[in-house]
């Protein structure tokens, strides 16, 4: 039986999106939690513009600014660790999706499917993004080469099936 395998360089490129988003999100949420709060107003105007604030601009003007600053990396902590979460999840949806086959059939979702039980299959994406999608009574699955290694073969098969 031949099963689905997750892609190498799919995994990899989703893992590393997944560091990155993970590490932004923890750089802005330092920011946002721990050192503007503790940095003085003008000391952060200094840091952030690398020019000492004006002479006119006042401790009032001074405090606005770090607060929208300190507010922009909050945005910015919550933004890249939800990315960092979609990612995750969908590198997870795609690890856990689970399909194999053999010369009678193929299992999907752990359900044993004959070649016949196929009614449809779709190939309209396959030139495009490498995605097939079969279909019969009452279920269906959608195949995306990037994601799986062995999905050409199943094509390959359901071709000298002649579904």
């Amino acid at each position: 039986m031949t099963t689905l395998k997750l892609n190498r360089e799919f995994l990899v490129r989703h893992l590393f999106a997944l560091v990155v988003f993970a590490a932004l999100g923890g750089w802005f949420g330092f920011d946002a939690f721990v050192r503007y709060p503790r940095t003085p107003a003008a000391a952060l105007y200094e840091s952030i513009e690398k020019a000492p604030p004006p002479a006119d601009m006042g401790q009032a003007k001074l405090d606005a600014f770090k607060a929208q600053k300190t507010k922009t990396q909050f945005v910015l902590a919550i933004v890249t660790l939800g990315a960092a979460l979609l990612v995750a999840l969908h590198l997870l949806s795609v690890a856990g999706f689970k399909f194999a086959f053999d010369d009678d059939g193929f299992v999907l979702r752990g359900k044993r499917f004959a070649w016949g039980d196929v009614k449809n299959v779709d190939e309209s994406l396959w030139e495009k993004k490498s995605v097939l999608r079969i279909s019969g009574d009452g279920w269906g699955a959608t195949l995306d080469a990037w994601h799986h290694v062995g999905v050409k073969e199943l094509r390959e098969r359901l071709k000298s099936k002649s579904l």
